[in-house]
């Protein structure tokens, strides 16, 4: 029977602990978080450099400390993000290329990417994440080059669609795993209703996830005890890691942390 993988996005890309305490920023924060995951039922790790002050970094050295610290402490998949604003895409793609994780995040279609603050009644943070299809394919066909299995991010109907083409030339091939993003302004409303349709859109051969949003938690991992007690109550079984690389076609041991030279 295929088993439900559950995966903990550890940092996100934008929130800070102004607004959620919890949110790790070093490699070893990172690392102590992925493995509160693990132990709750999680197989798979999305995870976004930060800097010690909480800001994104995208250093090939600090995403070599956190797949070290990561790996130290247990054997779940990790998943590299690959979206951002601004930076140059051989940039965006230098870590993927250099420690060849096992999954990385594919960003599938541009958007406004925004968050709103109600109570404030301003813009928190406001831009255009570019994701241009000669984009898409550079990172699609590094990835391939690497054996590096991609994730499809879609905040929106339409970025599902945008794999059609990728699929026609050859280079996005099955099992495809898309990761269906929705509540983020400028994306797709958080509903029921719209899941249904993004899911009855999605072509064969797919994993598909989606992510929770309304109360905060106090760290992923009790995120992930929640989910393995839905799927529990469902009456379906939790992957292990092992079963995650099995069920999405990966190599069957853990890739260990590059040889790098880093520093905690």
């Amino acid at each position: 029977m295929t088993r439900t993988i559950i995966t903990a996005a550890l940092t996100g890309v934008l929130a800070t602990r102004d607004q959620c305490p919890a949110i790790p920023y070093t490699p070893r924060e990172i690392g102590e978080e992925a493995a509160r995951a693990a132990h709750e039922g999680a197989a798979i790790v999305h995870i976004h450099a930060r800097t010690p002050e909480g800001g994104p970094d995208w250093s090939v050295e600090t995403f070599a400390q956190i797949y070290a610290e990561v790996r130290a402490r247990s054997d779940v998949i990790i998943n590299f993000s690959t979206g951002a604003v601004g930076i140059p895409a051989e940039q965006r793609i230098a870590h993927i290329k250099e420690l060849k994780p096992e999954i990385a995040a594919l960003n599938m279609g541009s958007m406004n990417y925004a968050i709103y603050s109600e109570r404030r009644k301003e813009f928190i943070h406001d831009h255009v994440f570019a994701n241009p299809f000669k984009d898409i394919s550079f990172f699609l066909k590094t990835m391939n080059d690497a054996n590096i299995r991609p994730e499809l991010e879609c905040f929106d109907t339409g970025h599902i669609g945008n794999t059609r083409p990728l699929i026609h030339q050859g280079i996005l091939n099955p099992p495809y795993q898309f990761s269906l993003i929705m509540g983020v302004l400028g994306g797709i409303p958080a509903s029921t209703r719209h899941l249904v349709d993004q899911v009855d859109t999605l072509p064969p051969q797919s994993h598909w996830q989606d992510l929770e949003e309304g109360r905060m938690a106090k760290s992923n991992g009790e995120l992930v005890a929640k989910a393995a007690r839905m799927c529990k109550e469902l009456g379906t079984e939790v992957a292990s890691p092992a079963d995650a690389r099995k069920q999405l076609g990966l190599e069957p041991e853990p890739r260990p942390a590059p040889a790098m030279n880093r520093t905690n």
